[in-house]
């Protein structure tokens, strides 16, 4: 692709359309300003070339004037000596640099004309480069907001869910100090089945007691009859 048709397809694009279009903007924003300083290189090197060519231009004109004005001279001062024979060869030759002259302005204003059109071209691609620039710095700004949006629900969302295990952590530790407190309430005393058989062998024993005690009240009685 020519210099002059990717600088007509950069000038003629439309920046934000093409960035709605595109699944990845930012991607493409960095390939647009790639283009665009690859072309600007081009379109600068291109222009300093025709600067130098119109230097060149230039000091032909000034030896082509100079010997112009030379030969001029020379016609004139035949003429004064009465030497039309040289005098017809000086303008001969005046007529030769004067057609140079003639055809070197004629180039020198062509070749003004395209440094004047480059530099034209070169400012255009700069503001159209200042725009890529500042559409990419306004992307990258929103790609940070939306980073950092992101980064700050996840850090909600991990801590919500921090404090919902927490929740349930006191919960379940608050059942287990409820189960603790109970078995508490309990420790230490006889279920109620216990307690009943216990009252059991008490009596018992009450009785076994009871009747040892008749027992040794008889015996004295009896030796007493006999």
């Amino acid at each position: 692709m020519g210099i002059f048709t990717r600088f007509r397809d950069i000038i003629s694009s439309n920046i934000n359309s093409m960035l709605d279009k595109a699944e990845d903007p930012e991607k493409l924003i960095k390939l647009m300003i790639r283009e665009i300083e690859d072309t600007l290189i081009e379109l600068k090197s291109a222009c300093a070339g025709v600067m130098a060519s119109q230097k060149k231009v230039e000091r032909r004109l000034e030896g082509a004037r100079s010997r112009e004005q030379h030969w001029a001279e020379r016609a004139q001062l035949a003429v004064d000596k009465g030497r039309d024979d040289l005098a017809r060869e000086a303008l001969v030759e005046k007529r030769r640099f004067t057609d140079m002259v003639q055809a070197l302005e004629e180039e020198h204003i062509e070749h003004g004309a395209m440094v004047a059109q480059y530099k034209d071209d070169i400012r255009q691609l700069e503001e159209k480069l200042a725009g890529a620039r500042e559409k990419q710095r306004l992307l990258l700004q929103r790609h940070i907001r939306a980073k950092r949006k992101k980064e700050a629900r996840e850090e909600m969302r991990r801590v919500d869910n921090y404090a919902t295990m927490a929740k349930f952590d006191d919960f379940e530790n608050r059942i287990e100090r409820m189960e603790a407190e109970a078995d508490l309430v309990n420790f230490g005393r006889k279920s109620n089945l216990d307690e009943a058989f216990d009252k059991l062998a008490d009596e018992d024993d009450i009785e076994r007691e009871l009747a040892a005690m008749k027992s040794s009240r008889e015996l004295p009685e009896k030796h007493g009859e006999e």
